[in-house]
């Protein structure tokens, strides 16, 4: 098929790559806010697995070609079968012209994909662009960060919103080749799968979110809250899925989707207490890891130094968007705490959203260094690096001997024959006195 994508989303680079990966000619046009000389060099790209590589070799075979572009021309979509929108809010913009100059161009039966986070009921609007000339269905972007490349061309599902029969099977078609090992499409109405997606993510926040008012209430009362995760998870009615507690989630679009779901809420005249509860709680648990080394010093943080491992919302990517790490920061620089901070992957992207300061220093290379000098130690973003360090040598640097799990990867109990006093999220032990 001959598809254009236009966008500079995860989703866009990943579907260029995928769909010109299995012989669909794709032709792909970034927004101009990001366009493909700058985006070539995102971080977050160059990150993501296999996804460059596939990119090169796409535009290398000729089944994809790049075009930059201010906005979309009509010689962008000349004869195009499927055209595939993987825009963030922000690049929305006007495009009533572009489309309606598209759909003349297009050839018969144009298929528009809606795979951007929109409000409910944008997948209607676009098609009312088309000028009758084509159909626009809804297919909700529900790529991870870090595993983009897998989880589009292994779906464990995909929502299609889609009102009309022959449009579902031009999608299908489009997508065959990740739809063999089983059924993985879901489909119905266009609003219901645009709603789906925002829930899906809504719930998700709601589990994470509740996992640590729990684990709040596990370390007022003395409780270790692994204990009581485990008694939830085995429940066969909740099981364990996104019931870890932490220091807060961030992402672009989980934390977008959040409030797009508090949005459409608004708009629809229902206030959701539940949801501003969700997004409070995850806000606050932001400042966790601040509040234990607050307590550890009575305090006295004024001139104390700390390391911190970890600035990526996630394991696996470059990113930093609304990450736990920039609330964490700021709250530390506002007590005089200095901060030895390492990041395998992220660190262009911190110093590219909070600048050069007089109380960060940053290191990419062995995590160990940021511990040098350092009063306690912050694990901020799970990074399997991290998950098995030299003990011996981490405890010799830390001054202080303070270790805060902000993740709850490590064993209380092993940390603490370390001679660590570990402090976790709902988790807690002291140095194990030498017999």
């Amino acid at each position: 098929m001959r598809v254009l994508i236009h966008g500079s989303e995860l989703s866009a680079a990943t579907a260029a790559a995928a769909l010109s990966w299995v012989g669909h000619q794709v032709t792909w046009v970034p927004h101009a806010s990001a366009p493909w000389s700058r985006l070539r060099h995102a971080d977050w790209l160059n990150r993501e697995p296999r996804l460059a590589q596939q990119l090169e070799e796409g535009m290398t075979r000729g089944s994809l070609r790049l075009i930059e572009a201010e906005v979309l021309s009509a010689e962008d979509g000349e004869a195009i079968e499927i055209l595939w929108l993987a825009l963030s809010p922000e690049q929305r913009g006007d495009l009533a012209a572009p489309l309606g100059t598209l759909a003349e161009r297009a050839a018969s039966g144009l298929v528009l994909v809606n795979n951007s986070t929109f409000p409910v009921g944008e997948t209607e609007r676009l098609e009312s662009m088309l000028n009758g000339r084509g159909v626009a269905v809804a297919l909700p972007d529900l790529l991870e960060e870090g595993r983009g490349w897998e989880t589009f061309t292994r779906p464990g599902r995909w929502l299609l919103g889609c009102d009309d029969d022959p449009a579902e099977v031009r999608v299908r078609e489009l997508l065959r080749a990740f739809n063999r090992r089983s059924e993985v499409f879901q489909r119905m109405p266009r609003r219901a799968a645009e709603l789906a997606k925002l829930a899906i993510n809504g719930m998700l926040a709601t589990r994470i979110s509740y996992m640590n008012e729990i684990a709040g209430l596990a370390d007022s009362l003395g409780v270790d809250v692994e204990h009581v995760r485990r008694g939830m998870g085995a429940d066969s009615r909740i099981g364990y899925e996104y019931l870890y507690p932490g220091c807060g989630f961030g992402g672009p679009n989980f934390s977008r989707d959040l409030m797009r779901l508090a949005d459409v809420q608004s708009a629809s005249g229902r206030h959701s207490a539940l949801l501003e509860q969700v997004l409070d709680i995850n806000e606050h648990k932001k400042e966790t890891l601040f509040r234990k080394l607050w307590t550890h010093f009575h305090g006295r943080l004024q001139g104390r130094t700390v390391a911190i491992w970890g600035a990526a919302f996630k394991p696996g990517t470059a990113r930093i968007d609304h990450a736990p790490v920039l609330t964490l920061l700021r709250s530390l620089w506002a007590q005089g705490v200095r901060v030895r901070l390492h990041d395998p992957s992220a660190i262009h992207a911190l110093l590219a959203e909070v600048g050069e300061h007089p109380l960060l220093e940053v290191f990419e290379g062995d995590p160990y260094h940021a511990c040098e000098g350092a009063d306690a130690l912050m694990l901020v973003t799970e990074w399997k690096e991290y998950w098995n360090p030299d003990w011996p040598r981490l405890t010799g640097l830390l001054g202080e001997k303070l270790l805060l799990d902000g993740r709850n990867i490590y064993d209380p109990a092993w940390a603490a024959a370390q001679g660590l006093y570990y402090r976790g999220i709902g988790r807690r032990a002291d140095p194990v006195a030498a017999p």
